[in-house]
């Protein structure tokens, strides 16, 4: 853990202000306001209240550059239900009301994802050079504003932006949330509320573990009986559930509408139960197994010496590639126990190139730098001590990596062991555990150039409801997505706590049942 010397300084002069008499929860829960520049996460790069503050009030307008309407029409959607004002949204000029502006000679300044946001008594403005950069700069001003502006009702207000400057920018280009629906199946409507859940958190990836032994959850046309027979269990033995193509196309823009890229995995040549199950042909005996509805792994796997299960796995790439606007595509590839090293990295070596033909940037976990990961291919690593030879390896070799350690970012693994639901395999994975640790020095012996991002996986075994899924995910992920965007510089357990403190009041206004952590001095 790293304290900054002006931020210890500032708590210090905290602590002293509030009296020797003052409890821990007095003390921490005064240092940070919500609505405070110094109660935002992520942490910006840099953050200066002083001036003037802005108050939305019935007249303000919100000011969108040409063609640029959806982000302006987000906020808007965002503000009206609490404030009760109209809010227009204009393309055009004018200096005055919550300005969108786009700067074509700012790529050096905010990268393709960053912004600066200005608040003074006419306006608050948000410039970008891209417009990803003014979604998340929207997000931060969400933040500047009282939590009472996550209602959906009317309330009194007033509506206050102290006045100041944040510019900011991520640290990583990858920063990722995974939702397993295949353990059990969550419906389109439960998938969008958990993408609105992160989208104040400027996460950019949204992982879908689409397949697995217990559920296949996307239709495959050319493959009809993956869904239709393989999609209607579940861990449990639920009715499950799948997504028809139109579907999961509007899942997609949905999250692209929230800042967030959809990345589908169909897992393979293991956890492939579902598939197994659908289709006796995919079996190396010609029989089809039942549908599975445990939780154990790695006794599944396709027919590798088989013609026909690759005929399987371009009809399943080819397909969601065309529904996936997004550059990647996960082929998982881990637990493959029933797979023996030699047919696995044959498997591997056969798939690559098939979703490079289909034009996508292959992502797998882990297990792939056992094998020949190809030009190109980003791993996932879901290990737990960052020392694993082939990752090392690999990444010192050129292979990026995406850090999701299960002992710090699987979001499934139970607070403490008075947690109801979840699993602890990986250990008890608390807040503060979570946080704590920076991504570039995880890899032992390899480079930090190697680290493309950070992914905070949910797995769902245990989960059932949405109500379970943001429990586990609250606060966690929050954390998550700091370590993704903010600069190393800020981190630090004993400030974060204290700004993610100020987060729960925001989260009881949008119904978030979240984990109320006894680390963190929660108002």
């Amino acid at each position: 853990m790293r304290r900054t010397p002006v931020l210890a300084a500032v708590l210090l002069m905290v602590a002293g202000a509030l009296g020797a008499c003052a409890s821990p929860g007095e003390e921490t829960a005064a240092a940070v306001t919500p609505g405070a520049y110094d109660a935002v996460v992520p942490a910006p790069v840099s953050a200066e209240p002083g001036g003037a503050a802005y108050a939305i009030t019935a007249d303000t307008v919100i000011r969108v550059p040409a063609g640029e309407r959806a982000t302006g029409d987000y906020l808007a959607g965002l503000l009206r239900p609490s404030t009760g004002y109209p809010l227009p949204v204009t393309e055009g000029g004018g200096t005055d009301g919550i300005r969108l502006a786009l700067d074509g000679a700012a790529a050096g300044t905010f990268g393709d994802e960053g912004y600066r946001l200005e608040a003074g008594a006419g306006a608050v403005t948000i410039t970008a050079y891209r417009p990803a950069g003014l979604f998340y700069g929207v997000q931060t001003l969400r933040q500047l504003l009282p939590p009472a502006v996550e209602a959906r009702t009317v309330r009194p207000g007033p509506w206050t932006v102290a006045g100041g400057t944040i510019t900011d920018r991520p640290r990583y280009a990858y920063r990722g949330a995974m939702l397993d629906v295949a353990r059990h199946f969550f419906t389109v409507a439960e998938v969008k509320r958990y993408i609105d859940d992160l989208a104040p958190y400027k996460l950019n990836r949204l992982h879908l573990h689409l397949s697995d032994d217990q559920g296949w959850r996307i239709a495959i046309g050319s493959w009809p009986r993956l869904a239709e027979y393989g999609g209607t269990t579940e861990v449990g033995g639920g009715d499950g559930g799948s997504y028809t193509q139109a579907q999961y196309t509007e899942l997609v823009a949905y999250a692209a509408s929230r800042g967030l890229t959809v990345v589908p995995e169909i897992d393979m040549p293991g956890h492939t139960g579902a598939a197994l199950s659908s289709y006796a042909e995919l079996n190396c005996d010609g029989r089809a197994p039942r549908l599975y509805t445990g939780i154990r792994v790695g006794f599944t796997s396709l027919c590798i010496p088989l013609e026909r299960t690759y005929d399987f796995v371009d009809d399943v790439v080819r397909e969601i590639a065309a529904l996936t606007p997004g550059p990647y595509l996960h082929i998982g590839g881990d637990e493959a126990d029933a797979t023996s090293p030699a047919d696995y990295a044959a498997f591997m070596d056969r798939v690559q190139p098939v979703v490079a033909r289909y034009g996508k940037t292959v992502l797998a976990w882990h297990q792939i730098t056992g094998a020949h990961p190809a030009s190109g291919t980003i791993a996932q690593y879901w290990g737990r001590t960052g020392t694993e030879a082939d990752v090392v390896a690999a990444a010192n070799a050129g292979t990026k990596v995406i850090l999701s350690p299960a002992t710090r970012l699987y979001l499934d693994m139970q607070y403490d062991r008075r947690t109801k639901i979840g699993l602890h395999w990986a250990g008890y994975v608390s807040v503060e555990t979570s946080y704590d640790w920076d991504p570039a020095g995880f890899l032992q012996g390899a480079p930090e150039s190697a680290v493309a991002g950070v992914e905070a996986p949910l797995w769902t075994e245990t989960l059932e409801t949405l109500a379970d899924l943001e429990y586990m995910a609250f606060p966690r992920i929050a954390g998550a997505a700091e370590l993704g965007w903010s600069p190393a510089e800020t981190h630090d357990w004993d400030a974060y706590r204290l700004r993610l403190a100020a987060q729960g009041p925001r989260w009881t206004e949008q119904g978030i049942g979240y984990y109320r952590a006894p680390e963190v001095p929660w108002e």
